[in-house]
């Protein structure tokens, strides 16, 4: 596809988002960037949320994973459902009733200062590799389909995508995210929906019979009942549970934007529509990635193979599409690509800036001018971090959203004890020790890991934040205040 092209679509791409921008950036207050006025429509925050949770992981990662693990990914979604419940009724009133704007401050009311200051720091480094990792896959992809004919290299690439990030959301922050991402979901639905109807056409199939051809096929696998296998259906089921909890309900990132609905009853309202249609687009990619396996043997595309199982799965849709699918399919893929670039990192570092100031620089105290030019040295700062991060991890291979969850696993597993402590128990935990304990149980999970790997074939997968989680909420409790009887 010609990268003149595929750059003029960016270009128009941009100018819609800072149209957006420029209208939800008028009347805006001091709080608009991080509270976006608590006036947001809950159907729009809904359907804005998917694009920020799909990003350029889910667009690449689940239909390309498919060809090693079948349809076991679903059994994660399964748990990602009843996790959300979770978040309805437990989180949402606990955030609304306090009236929060940095959903970390709960903990500071529940244990103390350091343990507030704790839990919002492992927000600040999972959300920081968690954005870093979703934008460099799709920093790879427009760098390969448009800035590597024009000699600008990878690093500029991600510059460059961080640079327009900045122009639209810097005023108003989630006011303008609410609302450009938004759009930004559905480009990314409608890719996926015009990839399979290509697939679909090219291979001269109905729809019974393209529903057919995927269910009947070797990769429509859903359970996997080896207990040793990561991909066990009971590791899978509870992960997504946990998962969910930690990285929708603890996480500043999607509980800012549920925030800004105008009451507690629609924000809840938000988390399960917003649940449905999640869990019906993730079907449709683990759909779309056998239809691409099909397609490429039909059409003997050879794919890289290693030990028996596909490699750099990443490939597969950015290939089959950039080369094989016409222009239109490609059109669409860039623009799904571009959306999910965007979406998946304009919150992330609304976010991070929104805990950082709110957290540690008690921005809320301070007066407008103050207050307008911390928010910006923060984001350009945790700009430049999430920057490092891709650069440290660019040469990264295989499918990137296995990643970040067993990454997750770890950094969100102390988070996810300290919220589940507070809110089942009355237990007055040792407020000093918690970030000793916080730092220290992650290491000891990781170790655990590799020892029932090692030893005995076992794999934790997931699972590693349950493990995570339930070591840190040990850990408190054997530390807890000895003023408690």
């Amino acid at each position: 596809m010609n990268p003149l092209l595929i750059l003029t679509i960016i270009a128009a791409y941009f100018g819609l988002l800072m149209l957006i921008s420029h209208f939800t950036s008028k009347n805006a207050s001091d709080d608009s960037f991080h509270t976006g006025d608590r006036k947001s429509p809950w159907q729009v925050v809904a359907f804005g949320m998917i694009g920020a949770v799909i990003s350029g992981v889910t667009f690449v990662s689940i239909p390309g994973m498919v060809g090693n693990n079948y349809f076991y990914y679903l059994q994660f979604v399964f748990g990602n459902v009843v996790g959300y419940l979770f978040i309805t009724y437990v989180l949402v009133p606990i955030y609304y009733d306090l009236k929060l704007v940095s959903i970390y401050t709960y903990l500071e009311t529940r244990f103390g200062i350091k343990t507030y200051k704790t839990g919002s720091l492992f927000f600040l480094i999972s959300q920081s590799f968690g954005a870093a990792l979703r934008l460099l896959l799709s920093a790879k992809i427009l760098h390969y389909a448009v800035f590597e004919a024009f000699g600008i290299p990878f690093y500029l690439t991600v510059l460059i995508i961080l640079a327009l990030i900045w122009l639209y959301t810097h005023k108003s922050g989630i006011k303008t995210i609410v609302w450009t991402d938004t759009l930004q979901t559905l480009f990314l639905l409608m890719a996926v929906i015009l990839s399979i109807y290509v697939v679909k056409d090219t291979l001269n199939l109905s729809l019974s019979e393209t529903i057919t051809s995927v269910t009947n096929h070797d990769y429509f696998k859903i359970f996997d009942w080896d207990f040793n296998s990561g991909n066990n259906f009971f590791k899978q089921f509870i992960s997504g549970i946990l998962i969910a909890v930690a990285m929708i309900g603890l996480d500043q990132n999607m509980m800012q934007k549920t925030l800004t609905c105008k009451s507690k009853k629609e924000a809840q309202k938000n988390i399960l529509t917003f649940s449905l249609i999640l869990a019906i687009t993730q079907f449709l990619f683990l759909g779309l990635g056998v239809m691409l396996y099909l397609y490429a043997e039909k059409f003997g595309i050879k794919l890289d193979v290693e030990n028996g199982k596909f490699i750099n799965t990443d490939n597969l849709f950015p290939m089959l599409s950039l080369n094989y699918f016409g222009a239109l399919a490609s059109i669409s893929f860039i623009l799904g690509i571009i959306a999910a670039s965007f979406s998946s990192v304009d919150s992330a570092i609304t976010a991070l800036t929104t805990s950082f100031t709110h957290d540690f620089l008690n921005i809320q105290h301070k007066n407008s001018k103050e207050k307008k030019r911390m928010k910006n040295i923060v984001f350009f700062g945790f700009s430049v971090v999430i920057f490092i991060i891709i650069m440290l991890f660019s040469e990264s291979k295989g499918d990137v959203i296995s990643t970040i969850f067993k990454v997750a696993g770890y950094t969100y597993g102390p988070l996810l004890g300290l919220y589940l402590l507070g809110i089942f128990s009355k237990i007055k935990v040792n407020d000093a020790a918690v970030p000793y304990i916080c730092v220290i149980m992650p290491l000891v999970t990781y170790y655990l890991n590799y020892i029932l790997i090692t030893k005995f074939s076992f794999d934790l997968g997931f699972m590693n934040i349950l493990v995570n989680a339930l070591l840190t909420i040990l850990s408190l409790i054997l530390v807890k205040n000895k003023n408690e009887q």
